[in-house]
Formats: structure tokens, sequence, C-alpha cells
């Protein structure tokens, strides 16, 4: 081996070191805190043998109430992804603006992964305004498999996780993380490290700046009329296309604190009850008081 092979060989061999014994350590914790990557997160016990993967964490100015519409519509036969459009959603812009039409999840729905829809994330965990985990299991050519029945031979099945935590002062600490189970697993943690991990942090440093800079703006343009309401009241939903009529909700019961109110709602074209996070594109009409009716007076006879 000549001298520049050899040199050349060295310092591939130090920057790989450096990478996984420096830079990697970091990138898997992003944005994290001590706390968030030791306390327990959602989602265990949906991947069996499941490995916990990276934590990564940022701050939203706004409360998980308007956070949630966000991640309630993700998807690309949806709002997107709010990452690289490019690499992630075939290159059409993620939403920005609040769908009501796709607020409405539940366990097992599907989320396309691919603009071809030949792959999906599946809701497997849900606690509305608080957690939502996307399951993905997939053999190694990429084809979703039934998780009902026995796994491939060579597989990987993981969950990604959102957890909204509700700070102070209508502040929200948005905590991704997941577990994942793999085989083979020598040859799958190679590429993840030398792939899957970084375009990770990657697509999700750009989810959060994204996510963030859309729920932001919405919450700097909403005030307090258009996200406080009782029961009794009414909730007119606007819609954007031309011509098309506002729907409208009343409201039954008002679910969560201050700053952080969402409703039960029944919906009046349908009649069906659905859990409403409202968006800048709701506003409120207050219920009337009953008008007060006061008995007519007699009429004083005059003395014969």
């Amino acid at each position: 081996m000549t001298t520049a092979r050899r040199l050349a060989a060295g310092s591939a061999i130090a920057l790989a070191g450096a990478y996984a014994l420096v830079a990697r350590p970091r990138l898997l914790r992003w944005g994290a805190t001590d706390e968030e990557v030791r306390a327990p997160f959602p989602g265990a016990d949906v991947i069996p043998g499941g490995r916990r993967g990276a934590t990564m964490a940022v701050t939203i100015d706004a409360p998980p109430s308007h956070i949630w519409p966000w991640l309630a519509q993700m998807g690309c036969d949806r709002g997107g992804w709010y990452s690289w459009d490019g690499l992630d959603n075939g290159g059409v812009p993620s939403a920005d603006r609040i769908h009501p039409e796709w607020q409405e999840i539940a366990v097992g729905d599907r989320f396309a992964s691919t603009t071809n829809g030949r792959a999906w994330f599946e809701v497997a965990a849900l606690e509305p305004g608080r957690f939502l985990g996307l399951r993905a299991p997939l053999d190694l050519r990429g084809r979703p498999f039934d998780t009902r029945g026995a796994r491939p031979r060579f597989f990987t099945d993981s969950i990604w996780g959102f957890l909204l935590v509700e700070l102070p002062g209508g502040r929200t600490r948005l905590v991704v993380s997941g577990y994942a189970a793999s085989r083979p697993r020598p040859l799958l943690t190679i590429g993840n490290i030398v792939f899957w991990e970084p375009a990770h942090v990657l697509m999700q440093t750009r989810q959060f700046a994204n996510l963030r800079r859309r729920t932001e703006r919405q919450e700097g343009s909403m005030s307090p009329k258009k996200t406080v309401a009782r029961a009794g009241d009414w909730i007119e939903v606007h819609g954007h296309v031309q011509g098309q009529p506002p729907r409208h909700a009343m409201v039954m019961e008002v679910l969560g604190g201050p700053g952080n109110e969402h409703y039960r709602v029944k919906w009046a074209d349908d009649e069906h009850e659905s859990i409403y996070f409202p968006g800048p594109d709701a506003s409120i009409k207050k219920k009337e008081k009953p008008a007060r009716t006061s008995k007519p007076r007699a009429r004083k006879r005059a003395p014969a």
C-alpha cells in the first residue's frame, strides 16, 4: 500500500471514529434534554423486541391543541410531512393551513408514506392532543406486511412517535422518538448508521422548523374570541374554496385547560360528534341568551 493510500485510509478511519464517538450521539438526541432522553416514551409495547431509537425535541410557542391538528393531517395523501417536500412528498408542497376534513383519525388509519400509496404509516397508538404513534412494518423490499401474522424472514418494524408536553405560558415541547426491531440486525444496524440515521436527522429537523413556523404563524393570527368557546356555542369553519359554504358545529363539551381548549362538537350537516381542535379558519358564534320576558302589569281601574 502506498503512502497516499495509507493516509487516505487513516483519514477515513479517523473520520468514521469521530462521527461514531462525537457527532452521532449528538445527532441522535438533537434538541432533547437528558430527562427527555432517559424518560420512558410511549409506544414501547407496539413493537415486539423493539429498541429505543433517536430522541429529538423542539419548543414551540403554542399550546398542544394548536399543534395537534398539524400532526393529525400528515401523510402524502393528506397534508404532507412538512419536511423536504421534494424528498418525501413527491414535490407537492405540504399544507400551510389546517384542514378540518383530515382531523378525525383513529387507530388503524393509514397515512400514505409514498405518493403512489403503496407504502404507509399506520396509526398504532393514539391519545388525541398528546401522542401520535405511526407504525411502519416493512419487508426488505419496502413492502408493508401484516403485523397480525408472522414477521417475514427479513424485515424492519418501527414506530415513529410524536409526544406533546404542555409547558407554562402556552408553550409546548414536541418530543419525537420511537422503537424499532429488525432482522438481520447486524446488516440493518450498519445501514442505519451509514444512511437512515443521518437521513432521519435531516428530515426531522426540517419538519421541526416547518411545524414551528406554521404553528407560531397561526398563533399570531388567532384571537381569544376564535379559540375560546363554551357549551352551547357554535363553531363556524370557513371553507377555503370559492363558493364552498362554511360548516357549523355545536359545542357539546369544552376539553383541556386554559390556553389548550378543544371541544367535543356535534356537526350540523350530519349530526355526528367528534373532537375538534380549532384552527385559524374557525370562528365562535356565542350562544344567545333567551330574551327575558316580564309579566304584563295589570292596569289600575279608575274609581267609579
